[in-house]
């Protein structure tokens, strides 16, 4: 529920913006106000007023009627206008009042910005890590009652846990490799959420209880500490004030196309600029095709095509989560990511 609440609270920065939008074109088909609904996200209220809805920061305006204008609940009701021949989206209360007055909904009843179940279990669960990080991590060397494999409620025991150690740990194996799509460097392994544990005897071989488990614990699988979730407060869907430029290089559950609400891994992380938030074009990659007329074995690359747009929720120092949030057409691995 704490990352709901996050969600839910940022949106009071959203509607206190007062700078107009240049070039903020409206999807031709806008209302002129709109009934919020349960089950609705703050980009796609937006998606019905604006041809690019990730640009709502910039034309939300508070109601100064409203005493709490920091969430928006079903039945609040969302209204376009123009103040100098700029578009303006303002809120107002669903009950109709126009006199100050506080929502007493709870937090979680607030709308999201996008959908929360689509990256909840990617916000502390899947991490990259480097081979020499996965190498140094403690690892379980066998499991009680000579178990072969472990599970929920058997005990393990562990290898490296160092004294202060913390109380909980996930269970984490080696993934996939992902590397840079221009130049093939390795950007570190995907750990794949294996189980939780908890640690019971701290010792030079430590006793842990497992539990959660998404399959069977194996002898050298590692240990990372357990986080309770990333509190996440800079969703603020944004272009990046640099030309950032890379490819997708992982499909979170290996799917081979990529659609709506797909999580996907950039070759771009916090070394080159990429924050949470961050907004970016996503082009099918052209096809190196034979050119039939010149012969002689002449290629040529078909020009890119814009396939749709993705947010960053999850920057790692060289790669990043993203979620798509539109979809023009089929896309896939490789596909190129850039500055809208």
């Amino acid at each position: 529920m704490a990352i709901k609440r996050v969600f839910g609270v940022l949106l009071g920065a959203l509607l206190c913006l007062s700078a107009w939008a240049d070039n903020i074109e409206l999807n031709p088909s806008h209302p002129e106000r709109y009934v919020v609904v349960k089950g609705d996200t703050l980009w796609d209220i937006s998606a019905r007023f604006l041809r690019t809805p990730w640009r709502w920061p910039d034309i939300w305006q508070a109601n100064e009627q409203i005493a709490n204008p920091h969430l928006i609940y079903p039945g609040d009701i969302v209204e376009l206008s123009f103040v100098d021949g700029q578009p303006r989206l303002s809120v107002k209360r669903g009950d109709g009042k126009l006199s100050p007055s506080i929502r007493r909904s709870s937090l979680d009843d607030a709308i999201p910005m996008i959908p929360i179940d689509a990256i909840d279990a990617f916000l502390n669960k899947p991490r990259v890590m480097t081979q020499e990080e996965y190498d140094s991590a403690p690892y379980v060397v066998a499991f009680s009652d000579e178990h072969i494999l472990g599970s929920a409620g058997y005990k393990a025991y562990v290898r490296g846990l160092a004294a202060g150690a913390a109380e909980g740990y996930s269970i984490v194996r080696q993934g996939e490799e992902y590397f840079d799509g221009e130049t093939g460097e390795s950007l570190g392994f995907e750990s794949v959420f294996i189980a939780e544990s908890e640690v019971k005897q701290l010792a030079d071989i430590t006793t842990v209880m497992l539990s959660k488990t998404s399959r069977e614990v194996r002898k050298a699988d590692r240990l990372l500490p357990a986080t309770e979730g990333v509190i996440v407060q800079n969703y603020y869907p944004h272009a990046p004030n640099t030309d950032i430029r890379g490819r997708i290089v992982g499909v979170i559950d290996g799917v081979s196309q990529v659609a709506q609400y797909d999580v996907v891994v950039i070759d771009r992380g916090a070394r080159d600029g990429v924050e949470e938030g961050h907004v970016l074009q996503i082009d099918h990659a052209g096809e190196t095709i034979r050119d039939v007329v010149m012969g002689g074995g002449a290629e040529v690359t078909l020009p890119d095509e814009e396939a749709g747009v993705l947010m960053v929720f999850r920057v790692f120092e060289r790669v990043s989560y993203g979620l798509v949030m539109e979809s023009k057409r089929v896309m896939h691995r490789h596909d190129v990511v850039h500055t809208p």
